[in-house]
């Protein structure tokens, strides 16, 4: 195998242990939920998903899901931190 590939791949597994270097701004993912599946994800640092609880409260299980996942690479107006809400 070449040098400079080797390299490449030592610097691709020092980068995959520091999730912090990488942002998010628009992705979709298929969530497959317990009953359906939603489309889901960011877009324009706003959370957005097919369910219908996510359309009565701009929030959802699969919305908080992915924030937890991800929420070191998101954008700071995409971080709600729930979990808060749920130590009182």
């Amino acid at each position: 195998m070449q040098s400079s590939l080797i390299s490449k791949i030592e610097k691709a597994r020092q980068y995959a242990r520091e999730p912090e270097r990488v942002t998010f701004h628009d992705f979709e993912v298929s969530f497959r939920g317990n009953n359906d599946c939603h489309s889901t994800g960011l877009k324009n640092g706003k959370w957005f998903c097919t369910c219908d609880f996510f359309a009565s409260w701009g929030t959802c299980c699969h919305t908080m899901a992915l924030e937890k996942m991800l929420s070191p690479m998101l954008p700071g107006e995409a971080v709600t931190n729930f979990e808060c809400a749920t130590q009182y």
